[in-house]
This record gives structure tokens, C-alpha cells and sequence, in this order.
């Protein structure tokens, strides 16, 4: 069975990079969302670009930004992987030559098989509830409205925490899972012993 990679999303600070590259993750988010609690600006997200260790992808977040914004982020701060979160067309997402891939948020009558092939370049798909505004709304969606095969990575988002990400790795078996809130003791402000036993649940789960 593969592993399910990690990424913990909406660092914020030094310690929090730490602390999840300590605990295993595959990937940390930055935000680049300015309504959002969890956003860096480019200086510090830079800073925190820098602490990441080889092998562990570096990824930003966007929301329906202007293109001109993103190359700035990508003129400031070392970005491996492209997350866009709103409701950005394929050509938008595709423009900026790095990898990428595209939210969908669930609810009943999504169609996710529709949707998947209206972005053929993703590199995958992160699945996440459906919240008032963009992410991070600790919300969990119903599993069994994901079809069973969408042909390219899916990487699981949506209210996981310690509590419930073994649970989700065992019914979904996604490529990745995805936590933000969840591993926080304030908005933005990441808890170490939170992000060690989400790993830990993740483990157990790939058995």
C-alpha cells in the first residue's frame, strides 16, 4: 500500500515549519489569500521558504488572484507547487509553468468527474468542504459523494484532525491529506504536539 503524503497548510510561523517538517510532512502550505487569518505576506513567507528542507514541497495558495500577483510570489518566494482555491479556469491555473493543483469544494450536486476534466493539467485535486468563503472552515464533507475514480491524484482536505484523519485514510485512501485548522490552537497559530499525532493518526492508517 503507498503512503499518504502530508501537508500541513497556513503556516504562519518559524516554529510551526519546524515543527511539521519534524513530524513528517510532505508539504507545507503558505497562504497568500489576504482575507484569510493564515496569510504571509512574500518577505515572510519567504523567510519561512527558507527553512524547508530539501524533499519537502514548499506550496502556495491562491484565490482567485490576478496573475500579476502570482508571478510576484513567484518572483519572492520559493514555490514548488501551485494551490488555486477559488474558481479559476484551467488557463489561469496552467500559466505560470510549475505544477498545480485545483480545490473543489463538495457538496451534493457537485460534479467532481465534471469537474476534474475541466482542469486536464492539474496535477491533482484537493477535495474540501463547502464553507462560506475560501478554506480552512474545519468543516468536514460527506466521503461517499467522491466518485471512484477521477483519473489523477486526490488529495483530501476538509475538517481532519488527530481525531478523525485515520478514519478518513482508511475509507478515502487518498494520494494526500490536507489540515489546516485542525492542527491549530489559534487561527494561524499551529500546535506541534497537534500536527505529531495527525502524522502519527496518518501513519497508522498506511498500516
Amino acid at each position: 500500500m503507498s503512503r499518504t503524503r502530508i501537508k500541513i497548510c497556513g503556516l504562519t510561523r518559524a516554529e510551526d515549519v519546524h515543527a511539521a517538517v519534524e513530524a513528517g510532512a510532505d508539504a507545507i502550505g503558505l497562504v497568500f489569500y489576504p482575507p484569510s487569518p493564515r496569510f504571509v505576506a512574500f518577505e515572510r513567507a519567504a523567510e519561512l521558504a527558507a527553512l524547508v528542507p530539501p524533499f519537502v514541497t514548499t506550496v502556495g495558495l491562491f484565490v482567485n488572484p490576478d496573475p500579476a500577483y502570482v508571478q510576484q510570489a513567484l518572483a519572492q518566494v520559493p514555490l514548488q507547487l501551485l494551490q488555486f482555491h477559488g474558481d479559476e479556469p484551467e488557463g489561469l491555473c496552467a500559466a505560470f509553468g510549475r505544477p498545480w493543483i485545483k480545490a473543489a469544494r463538495v457538496r451534493p450536486g457537485v460534479d467532481l468527474v465534471e469537474f476534474s476534466a475541466s482542469h486536464p493539467s492539474a496535477s491533482g485535486l484537493l477535495l474540501d468542504a463547502f464553507v462560506e468563503g475560501y478554506g480552512g472552515g474545519g468543516k468536514v464533507f460527506d466521503w461517499s459523494l467522491i466518485p471512484e475514480r477521477l483519473g489523477r491524484p486526490l488529495i483530501l482536505s476538509g475538517g481532519l484532525d488527530p481525531d478523525n484523519v485515520a478514519e478518513a485514510v482508511r475509507r478515502v485512501r487518498p494520494w494526500a491529506v490536507d489540515v489546516s485548522s485542525g492542527v491549530e490552537s489559534g487561527k494561524g497559530i499551529k500546535d506541534a504536539a497537534r500536527i505529531a499525532a495527525f502524522v502519527a493518526g496518518v501513519r497508522n492508517a498506511d498500516g
